[in-house]
């Protein structure tokens, strides 16, 4: 049995990795911010907690923890020039600042496990460029560059990696997916012809949890349907 925090853990692809972990009967820390709707239960002990307050505290945390996993993230498409300096900000100060100020504070835990793992979530926008997506894809471009960095520096310690989706079903993707016409539309666009769900990515980061994992470092997974890297 292993430790693990989950900031981001009540809702989407955070409360599935959440839900994988607990079932292997490991102790799961999930984190929320507004979404609270979920009950403490012998392996999950949820906490809320708000990353964009540099004064938060991990003082419901054991001495040492086996993987975080850092789920908070946005997704506002809009064109270029109608994107306001402060917006960049607000999406970079979510999902860069915060997974930093989480893994400084974590970070003495985390080298007191035997096996430490790090799993941080991009998108496939910063592979492929599409239209409307400059805010999004800058912040989880810092996200990949904030990985392959941590990896190098905390080897062979901690290993750090990400996961690169494509649109998933999820509430923060609602607004994209809000239709049945919607979601055939963006199904089509990916060559397996579907949306992923929120489970299938936290497959892929439980895996990289996972002793399973235990020789991959400083990689982006891209679990996205084929979209990187197929044209069809």
């Amino acid at each position: 049995m292993k430790n693990y925090l989950i900031i981001g853990g009540s809702s989407g692809i955070g409360a599935a990795v959440t839900e994988l972990l607990a079932k292997d009967n490991n102790t799961v820390f999930a984190t929320y911010h507004s979404n609270d709707s979920n009950s403490d239960s012998d392996q999950v002990k949820y906490h809320h907690l708000d990353v964009m307050n540099s004064d938060f505290e991990m003082e419901f945390l054991p001495d040492s923890i086996d993987g975080v996993v850092y789920c908070p993230g946005s997704i506002n498409l809009k064109p270029f020039a109608r994107i306001k300096s402060d917006d960049f900000l607000a999406d970079f100060n979510l999902q860069v600042n915060g997974a930093i100020s989480v893994l400084q504070k974590v970070l003495p835990k985390l080298k007191k496990s035997e096996s430490a793992s790090v799993v941080m979530f991009s998108t496939v926008a910063v592979q492929n460029g599409f239209n409307f997506h400059s805010q999004v894809a800058t912040s989880k471009g810092a996200i990949e560059g904030l990985t392959r960095s941590l990896a190098a520096e905390f080897a062979p310690k901690i290993r750090f990696n990400a996961v690169a989706p494509s649109l998933t079903d999820t509430n923060l993707a609602g607004k994209l997916l809000n239709s049945e016409e919607k979601k055939e539309a963006n199904a089509q666009r990916h060559p397996l012809k579907k949306i992923g769900s929120a489970m299938d990515i936290a497959e892929m980061a439980v895996f990289l949890l996972s002793e399973k994992a235990s020789w991959i470092t400083g990689q982006i997974l891209h679990v996205d349907g084929g979209m990187s890297s197929i044209k069809n």
